[in-house]
């Protein structure tokens, strides 16, 4: 309850940044790490992890040998991560400059990226040089699991993002609707 009261205030204080009204759900968090590509890989980044919705799932199922830092925009946060999580290196910066992150931990890419960014607030050139960090970063045959909402595929920023998918990625598919989310939510696989 704790984590919705603090989510709810950066909401309020930030609402172009943090892009929800409420934290993902656990069935979410199940959605977008039930992957492959989670369980396999030596490198994970999670980008935009809020109050850590999906970070308790992604250390359940990732390698135990496997590299796992995140980036968050939002201090508050970033502070209230590393007091729950504190193996794991949170980092608050912009998404845009994981790769420096990576670079301290002695790797140039990752093989996996859980992304809870707020992709439907974010304007063209925003979407676009954030797909393009996350591409430089990502191996090839690695995946980035991202979600929307219901609604955001109907809205233009949404739209232009489905959109843009393919342009960056050579596989892309989309999950089965999370209704048991606020607001309901769907998850974007996509594979470099």
């Amino acid at each position: 309850m704790v984590q919705v009261k603090h989510f709810i205030k950066q909401w309020l204080r930030h609402p172009k940044k943090v892009g929800a009204v409420m934290p993902s759900s656990r069935r979410l968090a199940r959605l977008i790490t039930d992957t492959p590509h989670l369980r396999q890989a030596s490198a994970v980044v999670e980008i935009g992890p809020g109050t850590g919705a999906f970070t308790t799932s992604i250390l359940e199922q990732k390698r135990p040998d496997a590299l796992f830092l995140a980036v968050e925009l939002n201090g508050t946060f970033v502070q209230m991560l590393k007091h729950r999580h504190p193996g794991v290196e949170f980092y608050h910066d912009s998404a845009a400059h994981v790769q420096t992150y990576l670079r301290k931990h002695g790797r140039e890419t990752c093989d996996c990226i859980i992304c809870g960014m707020p992709w439907g607030i974010f304007d063209e050139t925003l979407q676009r040089s954030l797909l393009a960090a996350i591409c430089d970063v990502l191996e090839p045959g690695g995946e980035i699991s991202t979600f929307a909402y219901l609604g955001g595929p109907w809205l233009k920023p949404g739209r232009r993002f489905k959109r843009m998918l393919p342009e960056y990625f050579s596989k892309v598919t989309v999950s089965r609707m999370i209704w048991m989310n606020m607001p309901p939510a769907f998850v974007y696989r996509c594979v470099k």
